[in-house]
Protein backbone atom coordinates (compact mmCIF):
# COMPACT_ATOMS: atom_id res chain seq x y z
CA UNK A 1 0.00 0.00 0.00
CA UNK A 2 1.26 3.27 -1.17
CA UNK A 3 2.26 5.39 1.94
CA UNK A 4 0.71 9.15 2.15
CA UNK A 5 3.58 11.08 1.53
CA UNK A 6 4.02 9.22 -1.30
CA UNK A 7 0.84 9.86 -2.87
CA UNK A 8 1.25 13.35 -3.20
CA UNK A 9 4.76 13.57 -4.14
CA UNK A 10 5.02 13.68 -7.96
CA UNK A 11 7.85 11.79 -8.84
CA UNK A 12 8.88 13.06 -12.47
CA UNK A 13 12.65 11.67 -12.27
CA UNK A 14 13.88 12.11 -15.88
CA UNK A 15 14.90 9.52 -17.68
CA UNK A 16 18.89 8.76 -17.76
CA UNK A 17 21.31 10.82 -19.98
CA UNK A 18 21.11 8.60 -23.28
CA UNK A 19 18.50 6.29 -22.39
CA UNK A 20 14.92 6.44 -24.40
CA UNK A 21 11.75 4.39 -22.54
CA UNK A 22 10.80 3.72 -26.17
CA UNK A 23 11.22 0.04 -26.91
CA UNK A 24 12.23 -0.98 -30.74
CA UNK A 25 10.80 1.81 -33.25
CA UNK A 26 7.93 3.01 -31.09
CA UNK A 27 7.71 6.66 -30.56
CA UNK A 28 5.18 9.19 -28.85
CA UNK A 29 2.06 9.58 -31.00
CA UNK A 30 1.61 13.54 -32.24
CA UNK A 31 -1.86 14.92 -33.52
CA UNK A 32 -3.82 14.90 -30.76
CA UNK A 33 -7.55 13.96 -31.33
CA UNK A 34 -9.86 14.95 -28.63
CA UNK A 35 -13.69 13.40 -29.28
CA UNK A 36 -16.74 13.62 -27.03
CA UNK A 37 -17.39 11.21 -24.47
CA UNK A 38 -18.50 8.06 -25.85
CA UNK A 39 -21.21 5.55 -23.58
CA UNK A 40 -18.94 2.21 -25.05
CA UNK A 41 -15.85 2.92 -23.31
CA UNK A 42 -17.02 1.35 -20.46
CA UNK A 43 -17.86 -2.02 -22.56
CA UNK A 44 -14.61 -1.30 -23.97
CA UNK A 45 -12.54 -1.02 -21.03
CA UNK A 46 -14.61 -4.43 -19.50
CA UNK A 47 -13.80 -6.36 -22.80
CA UNK A 48 -9.91 -5.78 -22.51
CA UNK A 49 -9.82 -6.01 -18.53
CA UNK A 50 -11.34 -9.57 -18.88
CA UNK A 51 -9.10 -10.14 -21.70
CA UNK A 52 -5.61 -9.33 -19.44
CA UNK A 53 -7.40 -11.25 -16.26
CA UNK A 54 -7.78 -14.31 -18.89
CA UNK A 55 -4.41 -13.84 -19.71
CA UNK A 56 -2.40 -13.35 -16.30
CA UNK A 57 -4.57 -15.13 -13.55
CA UNK A 58 -3.99 -14.50 -10.46
CA UNK A 59 -0.69 -12.48 -11.10
CA UNK A 60 -3.37 -9.96 -12.06
CA UNK A 61 -3.69 -8.20 -8.98
CA UNK A 62 -6.08 -5.55 -9.52
CA UNK A 63 -6.79 -3.95 -12.76
CA UNK A 64 -8.78 -0.54 -13.30
CA UNK A 65 -10.31 1.51 -15.74
CA UNK A 66 -8.46 4.86 -15.24
CA UNK A 67 -8.08 8.44 -17.56
CA UNK A 68 -9.94 10.45 -19.17
CA UNK A 69 -12.28 7.81 -20.67
CA UNK A 70 -13.38 6.52 -17.60
CA UNK A 71 -15.08 9.36 -16.30
CA UNK A 72 -18.83 9.85 -18.16
CA UNK A 73 -18.72 12.75 -19.87
CA UNK A 74 -15.43 14.11 -20.45
CA UNK A 75 -14.03 13.94 -24.03
CA UNK A 76 -10.84 11.97 -24.11
CA UNK A 77 -8.59 10.61 -26.67
CA UNK A 78 -10.43 7.60 -27.59
CA UNK A 79 -8.14 5.57 -25.95
CA UNK A 80 -8.95 3.51 -23.30
CA UNK A 81 -6.48 3.43 -20.52
CA UNK A 82 -5.84 0.49 -17.76
CA UNK A 83 -3.52 0.45 -14.86
CA UNK A 84 -2.89 -3.53 -14.20
CA UNK A 85 -1.08 -4.18 -10.76
CA UNK A 86 1.55 -7.37 -10.66
CA UNK A 87 4.03 -8.49 -8.05
CA UNK A 88 6.78 -7.14 -9.57
CA UNK A 89 6.64 -4.95 -12.64
CA UNK A 90 10.47 -4.88 -13.37
CA UNK A 91 9.82 -8.60 -13.77
CA UNK A 92 8.69 -8.69 -17.26
CA UNK A 93 8.83 -12.47 -18.00
CA UNK A 94 6.75 -13.01 -15.73
CA UNK A 95 3.69 -11.23 -17.86
CA UNK A 96 4.87 -9.61 -20.75
CA UNK A 97 4.89 -12.91 -23.14
CA UNK A 98 1.45 -13.41 -21.82
CA UNK A 99 0.40 -10.43 -22.88
CA UNK A 100 1.49 -10.58 -25.99
CA UNK A 101 -0.52 -13.97 -26.93
CA UNK A 102 -3.43 -12.04 -26.02
CA UNK A 103 -2.78 -9.12 -28.39
CA UNK A 104 -0.66 -6.77 -26.02
CA UNK A 105 2.45 -5.24 -26.96
CA UNK A 106 5.35 -3.90 -25.35
CA UNK A 107 5.70 0.01 -25.63
CA UNK A 108 7.17 1.51 -23.32
CA UNK A 109 9.60 0.79 -20.44
CA UNK A 110 10.65 3.10 -17.41
CA UNK A 111 12.67 1.73 -14.98
CA UNK A 112 13.54 5.18 -13.36
CA UNK A 113 9.63 5.81 -12.93
CA UNK A 114 7.52 3.07 -10.57
CA UNK A 115 9.14 0.44 -12.77
CA UNK A 116 6.28 1.36 -15.19
CA UNK A 117 5.60 -0.55 -18.11
CA UNK A 118 3.07 0.41 -20.89
CA UNK A 119 1.64 -1.91 -23.46
CA UNK A 120 -0.96 -1.11 -26.27
CA UNK A 121 -3.40 -2.81 -28.10
CA UNK A 122 -5.90 -2.71 -31.04
CA UNK A 123 -9.61 -3.23 -31.47
CA UNK A 124 -10.20 -1.59 -28.86
CA UNK A 125 -7.60 0.74 -28.44
CA UNK A 126 -5.88 0.72 -25.04
CA UNK A 127 -2.87 1.45 -22.96
CA UNK A 128 -2.29 -0.59 -20.25
CA UNK A 129 0.04 0.90 -17.86
CA UNK A 130 1.48 -2.07 -15.77
CA UNK A 131 2.82 -1.28 -12.13
CA UNK A 132 4.22 -2.84 -8.85
CA UNK A 133 1.69 -3.28 -5.98
CA UNK A 134 2.16 -0.59 -3.69
CA UNK A 135 3.20 2.27 -6.42
CA UNK A 136 1.81 5.21 -5.68
CA UNK A 137 0.97 6.60 -9.14
CA UNK A 138 -1.92 3.82 -9.82
CA UNK A 139 -3.37 5.26 -6.11
CA UNK A 140 -3.26 8.72 -7.91
CA UNK A 141 -4.78 7.83 -11.42
CA UNK A 142 -8.13 6.05 -8.50
CA UNK A 143 -8.10 9.58 -7.22
CA UNK A 144 -8.08 11.99 -9.65
CA UNK A 145 -10.91 9.45 -11.76
CA UNK A 146 -13.31 9.25 -9.04
CA UNK A 147 -12.81 13.22 -8.07
CA UNK A 148 -13.93 14.42 -11.25
CA UNK A 149 -16.71 11.50 -11.53
CA UNK A 150 -18.32 13.50 -8.90
CA UNK A 151 -17.04 16.96 -9.37
CA UNK A 152 -18.62 18.21 -12.46
CA UNK A 153 -17.30 21.32 -12.07
CA UNK A 154 -13.55 20.17 -12.10
CA UNK A 155 -14.57 17.84 -14.52
CA UNK A 156 -15.21 21.11 -17.00
CA UNK A 157 -12.09 22.72 -15.96
CA UNK A 158 -10.20 19.42 -16.81
CA UNK A 159 -12.48 19.44 -20.29
CA UNK A 160 -11.08 22.64 -20.99
CA UNK A 161 -7.61 22.21 -20.21
CA UNK A 162 -7.51 19.04 -22.21
CA UNK A 163 -9.00 20.67 -25.51
CA UNK A 164 -6.77 23.97 -25.18
CA UNK A 165 -3.40 21.82 -24.64
CA UNK A 166 -4.40 19.52 -27.49
CA UNK A 167 -5.37 22.44 -29.92
CA UNK A 168 -2.00 24.63 -28.64
CA UNK A 169 0.30 20.81 -29.19
CA UNK A 170 -1.16 20.56 -32.42
CA UNK A 171 -0.20 24.11 -33.40
CA UNK A 172 3.12 23.64 -32.69
CA UNK A 173 3.60 20.49 -33.76
CA UNK A 174 4.24 18.43 -30.46
CA UNK A 175 4.05 15.46 -29.15
CA UNK A 176 1.31 13.84 -26.35
CA UNK A 177 4.31 14.21 -23.91
CA UNK A 178 4.10 18.23 -24.20
CA UNK A 179 0.27 17.82 -24.99
CA UNK A 180 0.68 16.31 -21.27
CA UNK A 181 3.06 19.05 -19.75
CA UNK A 182 0.48 21.51 -20.72
CA UNK A 183 -2.39 20.34 -18.81
CA UNK A 184 0.09 19.87 -15.21
CA UNK A 185 -0.78 22.65 -13.79
CA UNK A 186 -4.77 22.57 -14.26
CA UNK A 187 -3.87 18.48 -12.79
CA UNK A 188 -1.95 19.49 -9.72
CA UNK A 189 -4.93 22.14 -8.61
CA UNK A 190 -7.63 19.80 -9.32
CA UNK A 191 -5.44 17.16 -7.20
CA UNK A 192 -5.05 19.87 -4.31
CA UNK A 193 -8.40 19.88 -4.03
CA UNK A 194 -8.97 15.78 -4.30
CA UNK A 195 -6.01 15.45 -1.80
CA UNK A 196 -7.63 17.81 0.21
CA UNK A 197 -10.87 16.09 0.40
CA UNK A 198 -8.98 12.98 1.80
CA UNK A 199 -7.02 14.38 4.29
CA UNK A 200 -3.91 13.88 2.43
CA UNK A 201 -1.71 16.88 2.28
CA UNK A 202 -1.00 19.05 -0.92
CA UNK A 203 0.85 18.24 -4.17
CA UNK A 204 4.72 18.05 -3.89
Amino acid sequence: MALSDEIVRFDATPAPAGASPWVGASRPERGIRIVPSDPAWPGEYRTLAERVRAALGPAAIDVAHVGSTSVPGLPAKPVIDIDLIVEDSADEDAYVPVLERAGFALRLRESWWYEHRMLVADDPRANLHVFSRGAAEPVRHGIFRDWLRTHPDDRDRYRDAKIEAAGRANAAGEDVAAYNARKQDVIREIYGRAFAAQGLPPPR
